[in-house]
């Protein structure tokens, strides 16, 4: 299974693939895409749908997982990530892939066994169960392959649940 992992943004959009092949998973790829800040948002959200579009071709996954925005504080940056978002799975939707979302406390429960967990403990857990060298930079490609690992934890649980039935 192929997974590509989205860390939404308006000017930086992280993504990570990953594979998982006979309970082995490795990364593919990870990285940023961006947009100038300066750009009108359309603009923005143009640019970052044709990179992911482009992103989506090249690898061709079978799942795309989407963190989702956080909203505590900055309700207007939130509402900003989730146009983001939603430029992320219609990416993914106009080629037919499914596409799922997670918070970043589910995300955090999900690869370091507890929601409170901080970025930096993610990021090496992200490292540790990829078995790389070091924390995948810059810090939207770590946060996108967490998201990626995520949803593969789900679709492991899922496959269990399923089973004891």
């Amino acid at each position: 299974m192929r997974i590509l992992g989205i860390d939404p943004g308006t000017v930086v959009v992280g993504y990570g693939v990953i594979d998982s092949d006979d309970g082995r998973t490795t990364m593919v790829d990870c990285g940023a895409l961006s947009s100038s800040a300066r750009l009108p948002i359309g603009e923005r959200l143009s640019n970052l749908y044709n990179q992911l579009s482009e992103i989506i071709s090249r690898y061709q996954p079978d799942a795309v997982a989407v963190e989702r925005p956080f909203v505590a504080k900055n309700v207007s940056s939130a509402l900003a990530i989730g146009k983001a978002q939603a430029v992320a799975i219609l990416a993914a939707a106009n080629r037919g892939i499914p596409t799922h979302e997670y918070t970043p406390a589910q995300i955090k429960r999900q690869v370091a066994n507890y929601g409170g967990s901080s970025k930096e403990q993610v990021q090496r857990m992200v490292s540790f169960q990829l078995g790389l060298s070091e924390v995948p930079q810059p810090d939207d490609a770590a946060d996108a392959l967490a998201t990626a690992l995520c949803h593969l934890g789900e679709v492991h649980l899922k496959d269990l649940l399923a089973e004891e039935k």
